[in-house]
């Protein structure tokens, strides 16, 4: 850690009468080694700050970082790298030992730094075996009385089918007892679920990752699901799921 610059400038002038380099460290209230240091200093000149996107740990993976952040634009948006994707390639093909923390830091400020402009969008393409899913409320007359209903709707955009299981909330376990009626309606399972939002499955934090509660990590495992989340500012993202939630 730099020292004060008159402490630095102390150094120097004592140097420069003389003194033996303990009395100037006793003097000053600082180390030996601080004391050669800046005594044998030429530059004085302040140095330049550094860079911050990048800490120690992953100076030497930066370029690695740019090339996966720079190919993900050619990429459609569901199969970029997210920071833990990043974080793990690094980890399994480079060696990495750095934390998450750091890496998923960096790839916010690329992403900051390097940010789309165009607002234009791409039609939505979906493939076989997909699934979108979203809850939604309507009123209902239940024994009389009218009350909110929560409803999950599950769509199969490939093949436009859909499905909708009033329940009686929208939390993990309400998600997990609807998903497995629809399952067993249709007679299967689709590889990839693709969420509206993280309310019912997780938690997003601040920097857009999401982890999943473990009831449904739990239930994506066992049926062997790949689980998607919609970006949540981009609307066009949200497809057949919202749609069908809104009729």
């Amino acid at each position: 850690m730099a020292i004060a610059m008159p402490i630095q400038q102390d150094i120097r002038r004592y140097d420069r009468q003389g003194m033996p380099h303990a009395r100037i460290a006793r003097e000053l209230g600082v180390d030996r080694g601080t004391v050669a240091k800046y005594a044998r200093q030429e530059d004085c000149s302040p140095q330049p700050k550094r860079d911050r996107r990048f800490g120690r740990k992953t100076d030497a993976y930066a370029a690695l970082i740019d090339q996966m952040l720079e190919a993900d634009r050619m990429m459609p948006r569901k199969q970029r790298h997210t920071a833990r994707r990043i974080f793990d390639r690094l980890v399994a093909e480079h060696g990495f030992d750095g934390s998450y923390s750091v890496v998923r830091h960096n790839v916010k400020e690329w992403r900051e730094t390097n940010r789309e402009s165009s607002d234009g969008y791409l039609r939505l393409e979906w493939d076989p075996g997909v699934m979108q899913v979203d809850f939604g409320v309507a009123l209902a007359d239940v024994a009389g009385v009218e009350r909110t209903v929560h409803f999950l709707v599950a769509t199969l955009p490939y093949s436009n089918m859909r499905y909708a299981v009033a329940m009686p909330g929208e939390n993990a376990e309400c998600l997990c007892s609807g998903l497995s009626m629809v399952f067993e309606r249709m007679g299967g399972v689709p590889s990839v679920l693709v969420m509206d939002n993280a309310t019912s499955a997780g938690h997003r934090d601040r920097d857009g990752e999401v982890t999943l509660t473990h009831v449904f990590a739990s239930f994506a495992s066992h049926h062997r699901m790949e689980v998607r989340f919609c970006n949540p500012y981009s609307g066009n993202e949200k497809g057949n799921g919202r749609t069908r939630s809104v009729f």
